[in-house]
């Protein structure tokens, strides 16, 4: 029973790494190619877009502070995991959803809005504050998630 509930609680840790890196690639790798584009006809705008590029990315780190959190919470980081119910493991495997679901689709609808933003951009380089808070207002989510994450594990008792 004990070893059901850690391998439930490893797999929260990695959906919640796996599935917010994912989002904040994707996110990333649109920005970039719109990036991209932009950069082969004005090449000085590349400190801009680079912000905007970047910015899809925080998904993947919270996810990676929400997988730590479990890690430490297991004390596997020690080397002597504490015992875990099955019980336990799955309100862990769950309480790493919000963070891991939100961040796949938000780091996604981030690197658009990015995309989109790089495109103001290009046109209008003075819009560049304008630029980044347009993606910023997507990042809410995946700030809300991350703290939804954290509360839901804090109330589990291991």
């Amino acid at each position: 029973m004990e070893f059901n509930g850690l391998v439930f609680s490893i797999l929260g840790s990695a959906l919640a790494v796996g599935l917010a890196g994912i989002g904040s690639a994707m996110g990333v790798g649109i920005a970039g190619e719109a990036g991209a584009g932009v950069m082969t006809e004005d090449p000085d705008k590349f400190g801009q877009i680079l912000l905007l590029q970047a910015l899809p990315g925080t998904q993947g780190i919270y996810g990676l502070l929400a997988g730590f959190w479990v890690l430490i919470k297991l004390n596997l980081f020690a080397g002597e995991p504490l015992a875990v119910t099955t019980a336990q493991g799955l309100q862990i495997m769950f309480a790493c959803l919000p963070i891991a679901l939100v961040g796949l689709i938000s780091g996604i609808y981030q690197g658009k809005t990015s995309a989109a933003c790089i495109g103001l951009i290009a046109r209008r380089p003075e819009e560049t504050g304008k630029a980044i808070i347009l993606p910023a207002m997507v990042e809410t989510y995946a700030v809300l998630s991350l703290l939804a994450t954290i509360l839901l594990l804090n109330s589990i008792r291991v």
